[in-house]
């Protein structure tokens, strides 16, 4: 499997505190805020008068070879025999009562592939899952952006010819470090000779796009070993890479180890690795995308950015995925102890019809306009003003006045952001520099900004997602 997104751990108040790692915001809101909806609409009712004529597709694939130490994605470890055709079975189900449930000229922009490990899955299953997102969905798997997350010892050449065969453009692999000792201590059992094997055959599949995830913060990593990835990586010249920072949330196994999960120690090596990192790509001729995401000048872009799916409207198959309209986010359950999420998948075989929205978060105008912020703001672009303000009739600095002071006075904000001015010196030039950002054609965030974009997340979270994810118990 690939890098574990972390589940946000907000503090009170939204504050960012002292540490930079307060949460990994791939998405807005988080599923721990997501409830049981009392009503189950039907996804008719929910997909009326939405627009469909860009929609992202999401296939969900809950099953690893192994679970990582960092791992807390929804995800099991293999399967009794049949299971992944039971799975596979459901997912063609869903597939059917979500297509009738959009419009005849719905049609997609982009799809992928994600879990868990979609490669787990044996040649013919991955066959079986294209032909799900072409024949029943009616995704255009050649004539779209498709990325895929693949493992080392999954990506064998069968399985890596069918997916480029059927039109994948982004071949995304789980690494996490080229040092063997890093990737036992992550608990994470591979070799770099089996890493390397698995980058040789998928440079030989031809993916246009090849994105290596890599983790710094590893117990017992220095700089000069995370550097010694970085080069292993880089010798595969990838389009991409993803930078991680380590991460130890409940129920995973480095938790269960007795990892800390943070630390004023921790937080400054591990702020210290992503500097390093960082300027190192630059150095070798990546651009910095976001905090984690950085692509190589020049290359082939798989798709739109890493938030976009977001923008318009994303159609999720699978027990782990959710879907997003204007008015509704929805999932079904969601779990990280092994028991819980055996439980999960085994009910979502077990579903007959998959007509109703079973668990999620209704999107309010202020939580909309929180979750375009959040997309925009973390990718190093930033944010364009114009198209916030067509979109809503406001500006960011309007909306959340204490948000951006806060961001100002941290020096979180970049110069040409808040009309080139030094830094703050009093509250005066902070409300000045959060409204003066209004006048630029885009609001980015500073390199010290981007390098905390895991606690400028979580500051953006609404009172009511805090309080929501306060009360989740984790299962």
């Amino acid at each position: 499997m690939t890098t574990a997104p972390a589940a946000p751990a907000v503090l009170p108040g939204g504050s960012a505190g002292s540490s930079p790692y307060q949460s990994y915001v791939y998405a807005y809101p988080h599923k721990t805020a997501y409830r049981e909806l009392p009503d189950r609409p039907p996804l008719r009712e929910l997909w009326a008068g939405e627009s469909q004529h860009a929609l992202s597709l999401y296939l969900h694939i809950p099953f690893c070879e192994v679970r990582c130490g960092f791992c807390n994605l929804f995800t099991r470890i293999g399967g009794p025999d049949g299971l992944t055709t039971a799975y596979l079975d459901a997912l063609d189900r869903q597939a059917g009562a979500v297509r009738a449930a959009l419009d005849e000229g719905a049609g997609f922009a982009l799809a992928a592939f994600g879990g868990g490990t979609p490669t787990y899955l044996s040649a013919g299953e991955l066959e079986r899952l294209c032909d799900i997102a072409e024949h029943r969905m009616g995704a255009d798997l050649r004539a779209i952006p498709l990325s895929v997350e693949a493992s080392p010892a999954t990506a064998t050449a069968d399985r890596l010819a069918v997916l480029a065969e059927r039109g994948t453009t982004r071949l995304s692999l789980g690494v996490q470090s080229f040092v063997d000792a890093e990737a036992r201590s992550a608990v994470r059992p591979q070799k770099r000779a089996e890493v390397e094997a698995a980058l040789g055959r998928i440079r030989d599949a031809g993916f246009p796009v090849l994105n290596i995830d890599l983790i710094y913060g590893i117990d017992g990593q220095t700089e000069a070993s995370w550097l010694r990835s970085l080069d292993a990586a880089l010798v595969w010249r990838p389009e991409e890479l993803y930078l991680y920072p380590l991460y130890v949330r409940p129920l995973t196994g480095l938790a269960r180890r007795g990892e800390v999960d943070s630390s004023a120690q921790w937080d400054t090596r591990r702020l210290a690795l992503y500097r390093a990192g960082r300027d190192h790509l630059l150095a070798h001729g990546y651009e910095q995308v976001s905090m984690r995401m950085f692509r190589r000048a020049a290359a082939p872009q798989a798709g739109v950015s890493e938030y976009a799916c977001q923008t318009d409207g994303m159609v999720g198959l699978g027990c782990g995925a959710r879907s997003y309209t204007s008015r509704l986010h929805y999932s079904f359950d969601y779990a990280v102890d092994a028991t819980e999420v055996r439980r999960i998948i085994d009910d979502y075989v077990a579903t007959p019809l998959f007509d109703r929205a079973v668990v999620g978060r209704v999107m309010t105008p202020p939580e909309a306009r929180r979750r375009h912020l959040v997309q925009s703001l973390l990718q190093a672009e930033g944010l364009a003003l114009a198209d916030y303000r067509d979109r809503f009739g406001s500006t960011p600095a309007e909306d959340f006045p204490a948000e951006f002071a806060a961001f100002a006075a941290r020096g979180w904000l970049a110069e040409d952001a808040h009309g080139g001015g030094g830094p703050a010196t009093g509250p005066t030039d902070i409300a000045e520099q959060a409204t003066q950002a209004e006048h630029a054609e885009r609001l980015r965030l500073s390199p010290e900004g981007l390098a905390h974009s895991d606690a400028v997340g979580p500051m953006l979270f609404s009172p009511e997602v805090r309080a929501l994810m306060a009360e989740y118990e984790a299962k």
